[in-house]
């Protein structure tokens, strides 16, 4: 019998990837095409221009095909995956009526307004992708965060027309709602044409993209917590229940039908710190790097390494992008010394991090009664093994991280197999698609001191707030 595959779409806010995987999960081939900067047109008014969203994902699929050896017969299906929080406006054909907004985009936190009679349709991401694909108004029930006339309990609209209309939307204009691990669609000529991905194949619903991270990553048990290491940093943990007026965590849907993923306060450019200070040391740090054979990041991890666990005092705080209610706050670095030098400040980055995260996650599990055994981590910084022993030291319980650390594509995958029948059960499938790496143990003198070091760190900012106020009202 012949090899199967899975592709898998996962569409994030910097690129478009596309993954072609085998049923144990492994990678057969990949490709991306990174995404354009976004339009900025106006303040609070954050866009993908043109038909971005769409455009990347054609260019990236051709190229990974063009690079699959096998038989593309063998492709059982699409599990497609895109950014959460978007929203997009189609006119009454499925087209673009403007381009899809950030999730970034002050837009997507409000009602919807109705600009144009043009607009017969408002839905997702994933719904106007969706759409592309297949020719359909169907969408995935579980990326629908933000404002939208939905029920979380059934993850269905709401069933009142008049609750409906307090959205501006009537029900005509909302897309019909399937649960992860259902067939969206088949792709069409059209699609298959401007992607080259065979006609045909079914289209497969998942969920928002930290869900569908989750579920690749291997987080289902209740006292496993995957902490997502990107732009956005958050921490999310898997139940059965939909708690409301939650206050130090959200409830979001699963990538698995009728389940919820509980989701910490997070950190708002977390990654795009690191990227930050690499970046703040130039081209011929870059360069000194290349001539050692790593790269930049490896070279800084290699020299964070020798410095002392707490950066000898030196801590970062991680506000570099402020949230819209408190303007003023800003990313700050506080307790230098002579001692320290580059890498100081990239290991106090580092474990700013984890030190942040580690309070927003005891924050979450204080609230849900639960005591985690572990914590998994994903995303490109999983890769340094001084941050990886950095999270198990500061939590004080093992991290692990996973073979492949890109796992959005993963659980794009594993819906895709559920729901062709590849599995019988999401259980059954992440068993067989998802592989653990490593697992990094705690030193418990270290998490002890790293406990000491949290009780300050959590008070800096209740000492800096009102400098920091008073310096926004000049450079505001």
């Amino acid at each position: 019998m012949s090899k199967k595959y899975i592709l898998a779409v996962d569409g994030g806010s910097q690129s478009s990837k596309i993954v072609i995987f085998d049923l144990e999960g492994n990678i057969v081939c990949e490709e991306k095409e990174n995404l354009r900067p976004v339009n900025l047109p106006s303040p609070g008014v954050v866009e993908h221009p043109d038909d971005d969203l769409w455009d990347s994902i054609a260019v990236a699929s051709k190229k990974t095909l063009a690079k699959f050896n096998g038989d593309v017969k063998d492709i059982m299906a699409v599990g497609l995956c895109t950014i959460r929080f978007c929203r997009a406006l189609l006119k009454k054909d499925g087209s673009l009526y403007s381009p899809v907004m950030s999730w970034m985009d002050q837009r997507v936190s409000r009602v919807h307004e109705q600009v144009s009679d043009d607009i017969a349709y408002v839905t997702t991401s994933s719904g106007y992708i969706t759409h592309r694909f297949t020719g359909n108004f169907n969408d995935t029930a579980a990326n629908y965060q933000g404002v939208w006339p939905m029920d979380t309990d059934t993850w269905q609209w709401y069933e009142d027309d008049k609750k409906i209309a307090e959205y501006n939307l009537t029900r005509d204009m909302l897309f019909h709602l399937q649960m992860p691990g259902t067939i969206l669609g088949y792709v069409t000529k059209e699609a298959s044409e401007a992607t080259g991905i065979p006609e045909g194949l079914p289209v497969v619903a998942t969920s928002n993209d930290k869900a569908v991270e989750a579920l690749g990553a291997g987080c289902t048990g209740e006292k496993t917590a995957l902490i997502s290491l990107g732009t956005y940093i958050a921490a999310m943990a898997q139940g059965h229940d939909n708690p409301k007026n939650t206050v130090n965590f959200w409830s979001n849907f699963a990538s698995v039908p009728n389940q919820y993923l509980y989701e910490s306060n997070g950190i708002r450019r977390g990654m795009w710190t690191v990227s930050w200070f690499k970046n703040v040391l130039g081209d011929s740090y870059a360069d000194k790097a290349k001539s050692m054979g790593m790269s930049a990041e490896e070279l800084l991890s290699k020299e964070a390494e020798k410095v002392p666990v707490g950066s000898d005092g030196l801590m970062t705080v991680l506000d570099f992008l402020a949230p819209a209610d408190q303007p003023f706050k800003k990313g700050t670095m506080i307790g230098f010394d002579g001692r320290h030098t580059r890498a100081h400040m990239y290991r106090s980055i580092l474990e700013g991090i984890a030190m942040t995260m580690k309070s927003r996650v005891d924050e979450m599990c204080e609230e849900l009664d639960v005591k985690l055994d572990n914590i998994i981590i994903s995303g490109g910084g999983s890769n340094s093994d001084l941050f990886m022993q950095i999270f198990s030291d500061v939590f004080g319980i093992p991290s692990s991280r996973n073979v492949v650390n890109g796992s959005a594509a993963v659980g794009s995958a594993i819906c895709a197999a559920v729901a062709v029948g590849a599995y019988k059960t999401f259980d059954e499938a992440v068993a067989h698609m998802v592989h653990m790496r490593d697992t990094f143990q705690p030193n418990l003198q270290n998490t002890e001191k790293y406990a000491r070091m949290n009780a300050v760190y959590r008070d800096i900012t209740k000492c800096t707030d009102d400098l920091l106020k008073r310096s926004y009202e000049i450079f505001s």
